[in-house]
């Protein structure tokens, strides 16, 4: 089957028509055409998968007319080789499609502990930087009180001599 490129290397004959010569024909490196992205991928899977599935056909009737007895036993075994297929191929799909399930699951469930964990977490700074705030606001005041009661005991000590006097 052509996909319309020649592979990698391939040289084409194309007649170009010269004005000089008509009816010339001249060898011609082929261009490939532009192609979009993803029309190269899809060609690209295409052409891997012609590659890579082998085309068999096995059992296959003579050319003679009508069909013999053993032509019921080929079809029976074709048969369950085919649904035998199927069922893999089924069994394939349920097994991605669980895992792409999981996967998706554990995102969230992954997602979700990690909005839960970094809400404590800033509950927690939150927690710690009120504590420290406290701490500060309290050792300043007690230092304003410390500064307070020492100028307090020296006006005292002064207002004593001043009332001894």
């Amino acid at each position: 089957m052509s996909m319309g490129r020649p592979w990698d290397g391939d040289l084409q004959l194309a007649s170009v028509a010269d004005k000089q010569k008509p009816g010339s024909t001249t060898l011609v490196e082929y261009t490939p055409p532009v192609f979009k992205e993803e029309e190269e991928d899809l060609e690209i899977k295409l052409r891997r998968i012609m590659e890579n599935v082998p085309v068999r056909v096995s059992n296959t009737s003579g050319s003679s007319a009508g069909s013999g007895s053993g032509d019921f036993h080929q079809y029976r075994q074709m048969r369950r080789k085919e649904q035998d297929r199927l069922t893999r191929m089924d069994a394939d799909y349920q097994k991605r499609k669980e895992v792409v399930e999981f996967n998706m699951r554990m995102e969230e469930r992954v997602k979700t502990a990690e909005e839960l964990t970094a809400k404590k977490r800033l509950k927690r700074q939150k927690k710690k930087q009120r504590k420290k705030e406290k701490k500060n606001k309290l050792n300043a005041n007690g230092e304003e009180h410390k500064k307070e009661q020492l100028s307090d005991d020296d006006g005292d000590s002064g207002n004593e001599e001043d009332a001894a006097k």
